[in-house]
Order: C-alpha cells, then structure tokens, then sequence
C-alpha cells in the first residue's frame, strides 16, 4: 500500500482536519413551554415609539384605502362578489402599507452611534462558513482575504477558520479538500483554518452548524457565520466582535448585507434597489425592532453561550414540507434567543459586509421555493410560548412575503370575474316582487381611478424616500452616478420591477400550491455564477406564463378594451416572460448599462481593497480539478491531503453494512482499468471510495488502460 495514504482513524497527530473537541451541550428546545429562568427581557422607549408609529402610519394608510373601497363598491349594496374583492384588497393594501410605513420610519430614524473598545480582548472568534456542493475556489478565496485583512489589523490571532462542509457530489468534495490545503498553506503563519465534512447531513445547514457547537463550540466565544458568497471587511468583523463584548446580554447582531460583484441584469438590479432602497427599509425594521431583532442565516456575529443555551431547533412534529426539520433556521433562532432573555439586534449602521445576488430571474425562482417552504413552515413556530410579539411579527412578515403573491392574483381575478359578471349577465334592477325604484348596480369609476392612484403612491413610497435620501447623501449619491445615475437608474429598476412582479407571483403562487398539497423542496445547491439563461431553458420555466398572459389578453380585450389596458401593466409581464427571463441572465446587458452610467453601486466606482484581493486570489489560483476521484487516484500528495483532511466516518450499525461501499469494493475489484472503474461507479460509491483509504488504494493501482495491466486475468 503507499505508505503516504494512512488510515483515516490513525492520520499523524499534525494533520488534525478539526481541534481538540470542546462541546457546549446543545439541548432541544420546546415550543410549548418557554425557559423557566430566563432573564428579564430589555424594552427600549425608542423602539415602542417607533412601533407606534408603525401602527399608526399603516393604520391611517390602510384605513383611508379601505374607506375609499368601500365607497367604490357602495358599501350598503355590495355583491358577494365585491365582499370578496374588499377583503382581498383590505389584505394585500394594509400589507403594502405596512411595508410603506416601516421605510418611513427608517427615513427618519437617526444612524445609530456606538463606542467599543478597539481590540477584541481575549476573546476568541470561529469564522464558520457552512458549504453544501459550493464552489470552493471561490469560498477559500474569500476566507484568505478576510484572514488577510485581520492581520493587517493585528487581529488574526483572535480569529478562526472553520469550514463545515456538507457536499454530497465526490467531485465538490476532493475539490474542497484541495481548496482547505491550499488555503492552509497560505495562512499557516496567519490563522488556523479548520474542516469538517459530515457523513450524514442530518438537519441540513442549520444541523450541520449544531454539530460543530456540539462538538467544537466551547472553543470560542462568538462565531459569525458566512454563506459561501459572503464577505466581510476586518474593520467590521472586529467591530461585531467588539459590541459582543460591550454588551454581555447581546446574543447576535445582524449586518445588512450589500449586494456586490455581479453583472448579470437581473443582479445589478438587486443590487442597485438594495443600496438605494435598502438602507432605510433595513433601518426602518431596526428602529421598531430594536433588541427583538431578526437573524438572515448570515454575515451576523453570534454568542455560543447563547446560541447553545438557547437554539437547540425541535424537530417540528407532522410530515414534510410543514414538519420535520426546521429549513428557514435563522427566524426561528433568532426568536429563541430572544426568548430566552438575550438581546438580537441588527447593525445598519455597520458597512463591510457583502453577498451575491442570484443571478438571472430563474435562479432567484430557484431560491424562492425552498424559502417560501421554510417561511410557511413557522406556521407551526409563530404560536410557541414565550416568544415576543415582535419575534411573532416577524415571523408573520415571512409567512406574508409568500402569501401575498397568491392573494394579489386572487384579488385580480376577483375584480376579473366583476368585470366578466358585468358583461356578459344582463343586471337585475327590481330585485323584490313590489319596488317601485330600479336598483342600479353600483362601481364608482371616478373614485375607483383616485384609489388606483392612492395605492401607486403606497406601493412606490418605499422607492421614493429611497431615492430622496441617496440624493442626500453624499457617499450613495457619488458611488451610483449621481443626479442621473440615481433617477435613471431607479426608472430603470422599477420598469424592470414591474415587469418581473407578475412572473414572481405567478412562480411563487405555484410554489404555494405545492407547499400546501405535500411536496417537498428538497436541498439542492444553488447556481451562483452568471452563465446566462439558454433560450430552451427560459421557454421551458416560462411557457405558461407566456400561455397565461396571452389567454389572458385576448378574454380581456373580448370583454372590454377598456379592461386590457387596466391590465396591460400585469400582463407585459407574462406576455414577455421568456425573452424577460433570458435578458435577465445576460452580462452584456448588464455591462452595457453600467456604460450608460445606469444600476451603479460604489463598489464598482472605488472597489474595497478586500474585494480585490479575494477576486485577484480566485484569478490567481489554479483551477481545481473536474473529476475528483481521478485526481486522487492519480496525485500521491493529493491523496493524503484528502485523507488528513476527514474525520473518521461513523461505523456501520451491526447487521446494516453499507451496500454503497460493498458493491464499490467489488467493482475496483472486477475492474481492470481506472477508466473501466470510473464508468462502472456510482456517485454514491465515488463517495464511498473517496472516503476509504483501502478503497481508494485499490483504485489507486488500477492502470489507466489495458497496455499496463501487468498480467491481470
């Protein structure tokens, strides 16, 4: 056997994949009993006020639409018909005004100012990044420059590394490890750089960060957690790091993450709606918020001791999608914690921290579906003992961010079916068998055309404060192109956006649907880079919206002419889908309106040192090999790596033996070639012999072709 690949159980004492184990016990939580001793909970007068104001601004909104609904249909004549249509519109507006009502009180909410001392103490930081079938160049390139940055600070030594990998695809795997090597190599002098890949991935992301606080959590005083996209300056890293320190009763604090570096269409309007509208919508939520905060699963720094007393998730009773394991994590963590007596904040003030957005209109679909199933799943945590209200709020916040894309397509076809009720069934205007007077069906146009105008302003007010206060602002205002660059480029968002919207609420109306009738979103790996959208692939998402929107049309302009141009703004929308779709994927429509000054961010005007230095690693490092297990196979050095880089796989239970490595183990040995082993092999029994030493040897000395067979039979 080649002396270099040891036994994984035996690796040498230096090759260590994780640390010493150092467990913080992390009990299972109970929904229907709150913690016993849990510290008096916090209540900030700035915070109640600004929840008033919510409640008042949205009540007056809603109220005056409602009112004025109310006098379209003629209240006291109402149809069944028009009674559903008002209790539609009395949902979907009082929401759009609550949304409206929190961006004005981000508007008004002053930056909040903090004082913390200028070094982290003794404390120590586990930077935990979680990878399910990533890109790993890409992670570990982000993670060698943050590491870099902090020692530039002279902070390193109080940070670590930590990948937890749960990659299911053997390619994606050898990769990582190849990726954790060189990353270790890299900052051996700098930061310890740790990594474990889970056998069983129990729990998905939110059990495979349990596991490491089970096992390792008592090593460290905080973890701030990064997706595989994110990016965090060492100025910010170190603030977090600093007001946990500050405060001994925060339990996480939340950045507001930027969108950066991508040049798809469909993300440069993410991310120019998310630095001219986001700021204030962000603050608006951390104003009425305040210590009952939320958590984004992400770039958000969290204390172990109160994560592990607090965020043990309870395995949510019935079957999938709306039982089992808890998939949105981050809301329901959040909601403990706070329950559990510890302060959850976000810090909108704090910059440096930064994400991708998906990148074309079906990825964001994509994404969608699994968030929409883990936001209706706290359906079954909104109504846990002992939560605050505003834990409650948000909880609610998400189960209406999905519900509200069929309840607008309800509230459309209701006022569809007035309309064809109109035209085609002649009224009845002496109802009783003795009245004197006709009784004249009632539909203010008039006011029915103000209402239409009142309800634009609500939906776009969120986009207009955003506008004022980047034009305001010195920074925003610079790094977006200016007067024009901010005007244009917010007309160009909102075209956009409104062609989009009527695609997204029929997507996620259908996700409902499949939510709702049993079917599970399963945990698939998201498409991050912007490959664009093929022709065939947008026709095969969009075809039924096209189909719809066409239908749709052509029932409108049959009915009345008047009704498709009340309509056109929905149905451009779905009538386009397709070649909307592909443009979304497109770089060079991207790039083409960057030139025009259009959908610019600062980053792109003056880029963080941070962001050039991860990009100028990720150009500056060998491509990772395509086939994995070949590569083991066939690189000595690789093949140790790969090894001293795993824990020891659990055992088999007894009478269970894997069937996956058994008939791994009897095709290497009916195989005469490598090639011949590689075509006969299983994904799941690549797994399997990637993850055995003796296996892999076998593979090891099978010849590349018949030529070197060296008198096999």
């Amino acid at each position: 056997m080649d002396s270099t690949v040891t036994s994984i159980g035996t690796r040498p004492k230096h090759a260590m994949a994780m640390p010493p184990e150092a467990p913080r016990p992390m009990p299972r939580q109970d929904l229907h009993r709150a913690p016993e001793a849990a510290p008096a909970l916090t209540r900030s007068v700035r915070s109640w006020f600004a929840r008033l104001l919510v409640i008042a601004i949205t009540a007056g909104m809603a109220g005056y639409g409602i009112y004025e609904m109310l006098g379209v249909v003629d209240f006291l004549r109402m149809t069944i018909l028009q009674g559903v249509m008002l209790v539609f519109f009395a949902i979907t507006f009082t929401w759009i005004a609550f949304a409206a009502a929190g961006a004005v009180v981000g508007m008004f909410t002053p930056r909040a100012r903090f004082s913390a001392s200028d070094s982290p103490g003794d404390s120590r930081t586990a930077l935990v990044m979680p990878v399910y079938n990533e890109n790993p160049l890409q992670t570990t390139a982000a993670l060698q420059a943050m590491a870099e940055a902090l020692s530039a600070q002279g902070a390193a030594q109080h940070f670590e590394i930590v990948v937890l990998s749960d990659s299911t695809r053997v390619d994606v795997w050898v990769a990582e490890t190849i990726a954790v090597h060189h990353l270790r190599r890299a900052l051996a002098q700098t930061m310890p750089v740790w990594y474990r890949r889970r056998w069983r991935n129990t729990g998905r992301k939110a059990g495979n960060i349990a596991a490491f606080v089970e096992r390792w959590g008592g090593r460290y005083d905080y973890m701030v957690v990064l997706d595989a996209d994110s990016l965090m300056a060492a100025e910010t890293l170190l603030a977090l790091v600093n007001r946990m320190e500050a405060d001994p009763r925060l339990g996480l604090l939340q950045t507001v993450p930027a969108l950066v570096g991508q040049w798809s269409l469909f993300a440069r309007l993410q991310q120019f709606a998310g630095r001219i509208y986001g700021g204030i919508i962000a603050r608006g939520v951390a104003a009425w918020s305040g210590d009952d905060g939320n958590y984004w699963g992400h770039n958000a720094i969290i204390r172990l001791a109160a994560f592990a007393q607090a965020c043990g998730l309870p395995v949510l009773t019935g079957k999938q999608p709306f039982g089992g394991h808890v998939m949105s994590h981050d809301f329901v963590e959040a909601a403990l914690m706070r329950r559990a007596g510890w302060k959850v904040r976000m810090a909108c003030d704090l910059g440096g921290s930064w994400e991708e957005s998906p990148p074309s209109l079906v990825e964001a679909a994509v994404r969608d579906r699994r968030w929409a199933q883990g936001n209706l799943q706290h359906s079954k945590v909104i109504g846990a003992s002992g939560l605050r209200i505003a834990s409650r709020v948000h909880f609610l916040m998400g189960i209406m961010s999905y519900l509200s894309a069929p309840l607008w397509l309800l509230l459309l076809l209701t006022g569809f079916a007035l309309t064809l009720q109109a035209t085609l069934m002649p009224p009845e205007y002496f109802i009783q068998e003795f009245q004197l007077f006709p009784d004249w069906p009632r539909f203010d146009a008039v006011r029915m055309v103000k209402l239409f105008i009142f309800s634009m302003i609500v939906l776009l007010l969120p986009k207009m404060l955003g506008i004022v206060h980047s034009l305001f602002t010195g920074h925003l205002r610079r790094g977006s192109g200016g007067v024009f660059g901010i005007v244009a480029g917010s007309i160009v968002e909102t075209l956009f956006a409104a062609m989009f919207a009527p695609i997204m609420m029929l997507v996620q109306t259908q996700h409902i649907i499949q939510i709702l009738t049993g079917r599970d979103s399963g945990w698939g790996s998201q498409r991050r880079a912007a490959t664009g959208i093929a022709w065939h692939e947008a026709w095969s998402f969009h075809w039924q919206h096209t189909l719809i929107g066409l239908g749709t049309a052509g029932v409108a302009y049959w009915l009345s002419p008047v009704l498709l141009a009340w309509l056109s703004p929905t149905l451009v929308g779905l009538v386009l889908a397709v070649p909307l779709s592909k443009a979304s994927g497109s770089t060079l429509l991207g790039r083409w309106l960057a030139r025009c000054g259009l959908l610019r961010i600062a980053e792109e005007t003056h880029l963080p040192e941070i962001i050039r230095r991860r990009d100028e690693i990720v150009r500056g490092t060998e491509p990772l090999p395509g086939d994995g297990l070949r590569h083991l196979a066939r690189d000595r050095q690789a093949r140790l790596n790969h090894i001293t880089c795993n824990l020891p796989p659990p055992p088999d239970p007894r009478g269970a033996p894997d069937e996956h490595r058994l008939t791994a183990a009897a095709k290497l040995a009916d195989a005469h070639t490598l090639a011949e082993a590689m075509q006969w092999l299983t994904p799941d029994e690549r797994l399997r012999v990637a993850a055995d030493a003796t296996l892999l040897e076998r593979l090891t000395q099978l010849p590349d072709d018949q030529s070197a067979r060296r008198g096999r039979p």
